[in-house]
């Protein structure tokens, strides 16, 4: 489905909606307005749907990066908070950098002016107001059928570059990368008639491995290049140009690595030259210790960038990237040949381990101190483990999120299961606000969710729905799971392998289909109730190896459950709260951990670093891209005069600032915190003791 744009009843204005991603992004009019369905050629940049109204103004519910660019998409100026631009008539197009990606374009007199939670445009008189709106989902075109042969595989893993939109340097920007074709394991090679592999003059020699493909994968992807048999790793251009992708110190999986960084890197500064012509940070630190002609380069096809970006030193870029978000460790069986893509869409790192079970020590049990565990079981029923009970190590990573594809139980990383990925492209659109539904089946524990206290829902941008249950028989509880809602706050015992109801037991398996998308199940050794629910239809969810104490689990999930509500992905949620050290390895993501329930007011979710001393502050924003705003997107902190972007991914620089700009700055909405080592939120900051 397309964006749609749906007039507002309750005060003047329109709200864009993308059903699939499930994104909403109200824009305030001066009058009661009728959008109108026009053509969608009128934007320079695509855009899947367009409308028109009539309106004096448009008031956004907050600040965002606009660029105000002339018909032909040069830029004229950018907007972002506290600007005041007063533009004289003409013809613009305004790019809204919004959770969805949307685009005005105007004909007259143009006034931009913003604060630190709106922004305004003020076209002087009525005026008739083009609206684009494109979605930055994306979901596999079509399916390749291939053998578990090696070269096959090798075949099959060539067709991903066809998903990209471009073949510039703009494919680093996430919305110009396509997701790639869907594989199935299947008795012969078959490549549908509608993919057409770029002929990017680059391609990969390998040994005809699986060990050895599975890792290049998402550099074959952004290349677009073709995979194919040799007797030593390389990478090889039509120009002649061999680089070995075998390092005496970082080995295969390593060099891989760093081409995959490092040519995505330098495309994010290249392409400064061409439609986004911003004061990057990143390029700025870089362009002392490299001889490039950036505006040159720009011009040059892949194969002669490519060249020129693998001749420059990697130390002398490095400590510039930006922190890669996911490292996945995946092993060397055929049987995980159908989710590679879906890693690959996440731009993933990827390596591999042989599919041997190193038995890992089973997460700690905490000790219930002045509480009680929610499901310890003094005598438990053969305790079913998937795999024999085995955990496994997904290894050491400098990534922000860690995953796990294979045979076992992770140790502090995202279970991936491919049936999730599969149940995510076969969610139903929605145009409803989001859906949160609230499960205590245990009176002790409802201190985790107090109706009054709006852990979830205090948006004012976006619609919640919020049902709340208690004490829910085998039959009510069911029925909840059988329902469709974005997700599920399950608050309650768990034993022998089933939720405990008010009259007895209740196993997910017996569960025709489940129409939860997302979880968090709070209570002890919820993992394989999690994992059937992946199984039977949800996507996505956080649980338990082990027995978890009550007090401790009452801040766990109140933490977990705010940083959803602000934008985290449920990995990259469960990853910070175990980086504060409020979860252990206890905790883990089941499924596809990269699904959000709420969008990010700021298109990024951020998590702040604050220290403290006589003379002033210093903040650290860590950043974590999604799937939307993913490695290779950009981050603008509305921070006193900062006029730099910066590429989202980890750290970016720290900031010396004044306690006026950081109390703008935290009130621009609820942020994550850590103030000299304590966790906390900038909404329960007390700024006047700091």
């Amino acid at each position: 489905m397309k964006p749609i744009f749906r007039s507002d009843t309750d005060r003047p204005g329109i709200t864009v909606i993308d059903p699939i991603q499930r994104r909403q992004f109200p824009i305030r009019t001066s009058e009661p307005v009728r959008p109108v369905s026009i053509d969608t050629d009128q934007f320079y940049f695509p855009v899947d749907s367009a409308t028109e109204i009539a309106t004096t103004n448009l008031v956004l519910p907050h600040t965002v990066i606009a660029h105000v660019r002339t018909v032909r998409g040069d830029v004229l100026t950018k907007a972002e908070d506290f600007a005041y631009e007063q533009l004289p008539e003409g013809d613009y197009v305004i790019e809204l950098n919004a959770p969805i990606g949307i685009y005005l374009r105007v004909t007259g007199d143009l006034t931009i002016a913003s604060s630190a939670d709106r922004m305004e445009f003020d076209f002087g008189t009525k005026t008739r107001v083009k609206i684009g709106a494109r979605s930055y989902h994306e979901q596999p075109g079509t399916t390749v059928t291939t053998t578990t042969e090696p070269r096959d595989v090798m075949t099959a893993f060539s067709t991903f570059g066809s998903a990209l939109k471009t073949l510039s340097c703009e494919r680093s920007l996430p919305s110009l990368r396509g997701h790639p074709p869907k594989i199935e394991v299947g008795d012969r090679l078959r490549i549908p008639d509608e993919i057409s592999a770029p002929d990017t003059g680059v391609r990969i020699e390998l040994p005809p491995e699986l060990s050895s493909i599975y890792p290049v994968s998402s550099l074959a992807y952004y290349l677009g290049a073709d995979v194919v048999p040799g007797d030593d790793p390389k990478l090889v251009t039509d120009r002649g140009f061999v680089h070995p992708l075998d390092h005496s110190r970082r080995g295969f999986e390593g060099e891989v690595e760093r081409v995959l960084k490092q040519v995505l890197f330098l495309d994010c500064v290249t392409r400064t030259e061409g439609f986004y012509r911003i004061p990057l940070h990143e390029r700025q630190a870089i362009e002392p210790y490299v001889d490039l002609s950036f505006d040159e380069l720009y011009e040059r096809d892949l194969s002669e960038q490519l060249e020129t970006y693998l001749n420059i030193p990697y130390g002398d870029i490095r400590k510039q990237m930006p922190t890669w978000l996911l490292s996945t460790t995946v092993t060397d069986d055929a049987g995980n040949l159908e989710a590679i893509p879906y890693l690959v869409n996440n731009l993933s790192i990827i390596s591999t381990k042989r599919d041997e079970h190193r038995r890992e020590p089973r997460p700690e049990t905490p000790k219930p101190i002045d509480s009680f565990f929610r499901g310890a079981s003094t005598k438990r029923r053969g305790e079913r483990r998937e795999e024999d009970g085995s955990y496994v190590a997904a290894g050491r990573t400098n990534s922000l999120e860690r995953a796990w594809l294979g045979r076992g139980m992770p140790i502090g990383a995202n279970k991936i299961i491919k049936q999730a990925f599969e149940n995510k492209l076969e969610r139903s659109s929605s145009t409803e606000g989001i859906d949160i539904t609230v499960i205590c089946n245990e009176p002790e524990m409802s201190p985790e969710y107090d109706a009054g206290d709006n852990l979830y829902g205090k948006r004012d941008e976006l619609e919640f729905d919020i049902d709340v249950h208690r004490n829910l028989s085998v039959d009510e509880l069911e029925s909840v799971l059988a329902s469709p809602t974005d997700f599920v706050h399950y608050i309650g015992h768990i034993k022998d392998g089933e939720f405990i109801c008010r009259d007895g037991g209740l196993d997910a398996e017996s569960i025709d289909e489940v129409a939860v998308d997302t979880f968090l199940l709070n209570g002890c050794r919820s993992y394989e109730q999690g994992v059937k629910l992946i199984n039977s239809g949800s996507i996505g969810g956080i649980v338990t190896y082990s027995e978890i104490a009550n007090k401790s689990a009452i801040k766990i999930g109140r933490t977990i459950a705010r940083l959803l509500n602000r934008g985290f992905s449920l990995r990259s949620a469960l990853t910070i709260a175990r980086d504060q050290q409020i979860v252990g390895n206890q905790y883990i993501v089941v499924g596809d951990g990269s699904i959000e329930i709420a969008q990010s007011e700021s298109g990024t979710p951020i998590l702040c670093l604050l220290d403290t001393d006589d003379e002033g502050y210093d903040l650290q924003l860590t950043t974590y891209p999604t799937v939307d705003s993913g490695m290779g997107s950009l981050f603008t902190p509305f921070l006193g005069d900062t006029e730099e972007y910066f590429l989202s991914g980890g750290d970016i620089e720290s900031f010396r600032v004044e306690k006026d700009t950081l109390t703008r700055f935290l009130n621009l909405e609820q942020i994550p915190l850590v103030v000299d080592g304590e966790f906390t939120w900038s909404t329960d900051l007390d700024f006047e003791s700091l």
